[in-house]
């Protein structure tokens, strides 16, 4: 197992994305922290990760709390005395075009995807320095490499991501700590589910594999960059896209 008794945090970990990536991080030896906003899907993802016999701790956050987030870290050092992966997956879209979209349409985005992931890594990156050792994992998007028509707000959010991302790769690397991201493209997660299937046929179609990602393939991607066997991989931003380019 790859994570074998690593302690782990997935903001976002209640569905999609973030639930897959708990999932494997447990199935490969780890101790999950599934943080996420929402009670029922924080309950639903620890069960599953426990009908499986792996271990998991649910805890309710928003990332844009610094007290909730702090708490959580505390409740985690308490329990288990280290933090060794932090996947900061946790984020929001608010579409719309630039002279539709409203001022707190962007800044309830830029709080969720940016701000939230700051303040998750900042509440935890002097435990990493002491212990010399841990990965940050950030969620960003093909969106944040290319754009996208409609998502003023998601894509700077996440083009952002990107340029933190570098920067945490470059002061941390010395101090024993990786930092990496990951850009999905279009992955099957219930946040399509209210799209009508035409504009799904569409975005398949974009695709040179012909196909949505599945919420598994990036997961996969996640738990080999938090484990040793990435342990020369820093600064990387590894698209899991079928190829898409916007």
């Amino acid at each position: 197992m790859r994570l074998k008794n690593k302690i782990c945090i997935v903001t976002g970990g209640g569905d999609g994305i973030g639930r897959a990536t708990a999932v494997k991080f447990a199935e490969e030896g780890a101790v999950v922290a599934v943080a996420d906003i929402n009670e029922k899907a924080i309950e639903e993802t620890v069960n599953i990760i426990k009908q499986k016999g792996n271990m998991a701790e649910g805890f309710k956050v928003d990332v844009t709390q610094k007290d909730q987030i702090n708490e959580m870290v505390s409740k985690i050092m308490e329990n288990y005395k280290r933090i060794d992966v932090l996947v900061n997956n946790a984020g929001i879209v608010k579409d719309a075009q630039l002279y539709k979209m409203s001022d707190e349409q962007f800044e309830q985005v830029i709080n969720v995807n940016l701000k939230g992931v700051y303040l998750c890594t900042r509440a935890v990156i002097d435990i990493m320095i002491s212990q010399n050792s841990g990965v940050i994992l950030n969620t960003s998007s093909i969106v944040g490499l290319y754009g996208n028509f409609g998502q003023t707000n998601y894509a700077a959010s996440k083009a952002a991501l990107i340029g933190m991302t570098r920067t945490w790769a470059k002061e941390l690397g010395r101090k024993g700590i990786r930092c990496n991201a990951v850009c999905p493209g279009f992955i099957a997660t219930p946040i399509l589910k209210s799209m009508p299937e035409k504009v799904l046929l569409t975005m398949e179609e974009k695709v040179p594999m012909r196909r949505l990602g599945k919420p598994e393939e990036v997961a996969n991607v996640f738990a080999f960059l938090a484990s040793d066997e990435a342990s020369y991989v820093n600064g990387a931003i590894v698209e899991v896209s079928g190829g898409l380019i916007i």
